[in-house]
C-alpha cells in the first residue's frame, strides 16, 4: 500500500523524520518496504495486519509506538454519532454470516463538483484518480482510516413504503450488473449483493464494485452513504471469480472488524457536508450480532520465556502503553483489553510478539538453546523413505509424484477432484508406467523412475516404493526394518561411471533406405553407424522407420561431443561423411 509521509504528518504535532527514516523504522519493527519515492512509501503490510494497517491511521499508530511519538488525534478512539434514525431509509440483511453489519446514511441537498485541491493531491499521491467531491470523500476515508464506503445516488433508487430501502442478499443465478467501470458482471449465489428492495435490481456487488445505474454524477442532489462489513472469504472468492480486485475488496479480504462502519460513515459525512453541502437526514444500522470485546492475559514470566529476555514489569507496561493497549497488571500478569480493530491479538503469544517487535528483536540477546533431555526419536517411515530415495537416486532413477486418483480401486472418493478418476489408487505401478511411456514418447532415453507414496489396498492404507523403466515395473512395501534392501527393485546394472563433458554437443541426423531383402535389426544398423562415427560419437539413437515400395527407411540421431574441447561443424561433417560412406558400402542408400 502506498503511504504519504505528508498525510501521516496530520496525525502528529511533532515533525516526522524523512520518508527513508520512516521506512527504516517500519522495516525493523513492523513491515517490509517495497520502495521509497520522494515522500511516498510503498508498505508491504503483512496479511495478519491487513485488517488495521491498510490505512494511514494504522501506519501512524505503528509509528507512534515505534518512534515514541504521541498522536494528536485518533479517529477510531473518538466517539461517533450518526444522528437520529429516520423513516426515510431502511436496510435489511438476509444472511448475517455474509454481512455482519450494514450502515447507511441518507444525505440530502448535496452539490456534486470537484474535490478540494488538497484532497485531490493526496489521493493522486497514493495512486487514486480524483472523480468528484462525493466519491473522493469516500475514497479519502478508506485510505485514511481503512473503512471502504460507497455512495448511491438516492434519486436513482426507488422508494418502498415511502422510504429508500436496501436489501443485502446473495446473488441469483443469471443476474447481471453493469459496474461503474462500464463492464457487465455475471453473478452467482455465492456472491453478496446490495439490492434496491423496491425494484429488486442489483445496485452493487458487495464490498467490491458499485453499479452504474445508481452511480453518483453531476446531476446528483441526494445520496445514500453506505459502510458495511463483509465475510472476508466470500469477498475473496467473488473477487477471484469475477477477476475483479479493487481497493475496497483488498481491505474486506482481511477480515475487518464490524465496529468500523460508523467511523467510516461519520468521517465521510463530515467531509461531504464541508465540501459538497447537504444535510444528514438520518441513518439505518443493522448489526445482528455485535462484536464482543476481547481480553488477553499474559505474564511477565511467559513473555520473557518466549523472547529469551529479562524485561521488567515497567518495560512491558511501557510497550503496551505505546501500542495503545490498555492493561492492568497484577502480580506479574497483564490483562490487556484488545482494541476492536486489532483482530490479530488473541493469545498471550501474540502479545509477546508485540513486545518483542516494538522493543526491537536486535535488542534480544543471543542465548544458546538448552541441551535436549533425550536423544531425538527417529521416524522409522521417514528414515526408510530417505534411505530408499538415496539408493534409487544413486542408481540413476528420478523421483516422480503421480496422482493418488485412479480409474479403479477399492475406495471411492466422496468429493472427487474430477469425474475422470473417482477412486483412490491401489498401486503405484499404473502411474509410474504411464509416466515412463510419456517420457519415452518425448524421445527421452534410459528412463528410470521411482515413487514413494500411499496406496489403498486390501482394506488398508500403506506406503510403498515403486520403480519402473521401459521394460518392467515393480513395487514393494516400505519396510523400516529393511530400509537398505531395495536392490530387489529393477535397478540399473551399471558398474562404471565417468564424468560428463563440460563442452557443448553437436547433433546430426541420418536417414537411409536399407538394402533389398535386408534382415538387419535397428540395433545392428545402429552398431554399424557407431563404429563408423568414431570415438567422438556419444550417442546413436534410432527414432523413425517407415516402409515404401517394399523397402524400409531407417532414421538415427547422432550426438558428437568431446570431453576436452568444443567441436567444430567441419569436424562433425567429416565424421558424417565417413558414416555415410560406410553405410553405402553396406548397400544402404542415403536419403
Amino acid at each position: 500500500m502506498k503511504i504519504s509521509r505528508n498525510w501521516l504528518q496530520d496525525y502528529f504535532d511533532a515533525p516526522l523524520p524523512g520518508a527513508q527514516a520512516i521506512a527504516d523504522a517500519l522495516t525493523f519493527h513492523a513491515f517490509e518496504i517495497e520502495s521509497v519515492e520522494g515522500d511516498i512509501l510503498d508498505v508491504k503490510v503483512t496479511p495478519n495486519r491487513g485488517h488495521d494497517c491498510l490505512s494511514h491511521r494504522g501506519i501512524a499508530k505503528e509509528l507512534s509506538a515505534i518512534l515514541k511519538l504521541s498522536m494528536k488525534k485518533d479517529p477510531l478512539r473518538e466517539s461517533v454519532s450518526l444522528g437520529p434514525r429516520c423513516g426515510d431509509i431502511s436496510v435489511r440483511i438476509e444472511d448475517p454470516r455474509l454481512c455482519p453489519r450494514f450502515s447507511a446514511e441518507y444525505i440530502a441537498g448535496v452539490k456534486v463538483g470537484p474535490a478540494p485541491a488538497w484532497m485531490r493531491e493526496r489521493l493522486e499521491s497514493v495512486g487514486q484518480r480524483s472523480i468528484n467531491n462525493i466519491v473522493d470523500a469516500t475514497n479519502y476515508v478508506m485510505f485514511d482510516i481503512g473503512q471502504p464506503l460507497h455512495a448511491f445516488d438516492a434519486g436513482k433508487l426507488s422508494r418502498k413504503s415511502g422510504k429508500y430501502s436496501l436489501l443485502v442478499r446473495r446473488g441469483k443465478k443469471g443476474e447481471r450488473m453493469r459496474g461503474l467501470d462500464n463492464k457487465t458482471y455475471s453473478l452467482t449465489d455465492e456472491m453478496g449483493v446490495i439490492v434496491d428492495a423496491g425494484t429488486g435490481e442489483v445496485a452493487s456487488i458487495a464490498g467490491i464494485k458499485g453499479g452504474m445505474q445508481t452511480g453518483v454524477d453531476e446531476r446528483t442532489t441526494s445520496i445514500v452513504l453506505e459502510a458495511a462489513n463483509w465475510d472476508h472469504v466470500a469477498i475473496r472468492r467473488t473477487s477471484q471469480v469475477l477477476k475483479l480486485r479493487t481497493d475496497a475488496s483488498q481491505r474486506f479480504e482481511q477480515d475487518m472488524s464490524a465496529e468500523y462502519p460508523p467511523y467510516g460513515i461519520s468521517s465521510a459525512a463530515a467531509l461531504i457536508a464541508k465540501f459538497a453541502g447537504g444535510t444528514a437526514v438520518g441513518f439505518a444500522d443493522e448489526y445482528p450480532e455485535k462484536q464482543r470485546g476481547t481480553r488477553v492475559d499474559v505474564s511477565q514470566e511467559k513473555i520473557n520465556a518466549i523472547l529469551g529476555t529479562g524485561l521488567s514489569i515497567s518495560d512491558i507496561a511501557d510497550v503496551f502503553k505505546r501500542l495503545d493497549l490498555p492493561c492492568v497488571e497484577k502480580r506479574g500478569t497483564f490483562t490487556v483489553g484488545v482494541p476492536f480493530e486489532r483482530l490479530d491479538l488473541e493469545i498471550g503469544e501474540d502479545l509477546a510478539e508485540e513486545v518483542g517487535r516494538i522493543i526491537g528483536y536486535d535488542k534480544v540477546p543471543s542465548t544458546p538453546l538448552p541441551p535436549p533431555g533425550k536423544n531425538p526419536e527417529i521416524d522409522a517411515d521417514f528414515y526408510a523413505a530417505e534411505r530408499a530415495r538415496e539408493e534409487l537416486a544413486e542408481k540413476g532413477y528420478s523421483e516422480v509424484f503421480t496422482s493418488v486418483f485412479a480409474d479403479r480401486g477399492e475406495r471411492v472418493v466422496a468429493n472427487k477432484a474430477d469425474g475422470v478418476r473417482p477412486y483412490l489408487r491401489g498401486s503405484l505401478i499404473p502411474g509410474l508406467t504411464e509416466a515412463v511411456e510419456r517420457n519415452v514418447l518425448n524421445r527421452m532415453e534410459n528412463v528410470r523412475l521411482f515413487e514413494i507414496g500411499t496406496i489403498w489396498k486390501g482394506g488398508k492404507e500403506m506406503i510403498v516404493v515403486g520403480a519402473a523403466d521401459a521394460k518392467s515395473a515393480k513395487e514393494e512395501p516400505l519396510e523400516p526394518a529393511s530400509a537398505d534392501s531395495y536392490g530387489q527393485l529393477p535397478l540399473t546394472g551399471t558398474e562404471r561411471y565417468q564424468p560428463f563433458s563440460r563442452f557443448p554437443f553437436i547433433r546430426r541426423d541420418i536417414a537411409m533406405w536399407s538394402p533389398e531383402n535386408s534382415e538387419m535389426t535397428t540395433e545392428q544398423i545402429g552398431d554399424l553407424i557407431w563404429k563408423a562415427a568414431g570415438d567422438l560419437c556419444m550417442q546413436v539413437v534410432f527414432f523413425d522407420r517407415f516402409e515404401k515400395g517394399g523397402r524400409s527407411s531407417f532414421a538415427y540421431k547422432l550426438v558428437f561431443q568431446s570431453p576436452e574441447r568444443t567441436l567444430t561443424d567441419n569436424e562433425v561433417d567429416e565424421r558424417m561423411k565417413i558414416v555415410m560412406q560406410a553405410m553405402e558400402a553396406r548397400g544402404f542408400a542415403i536419403r
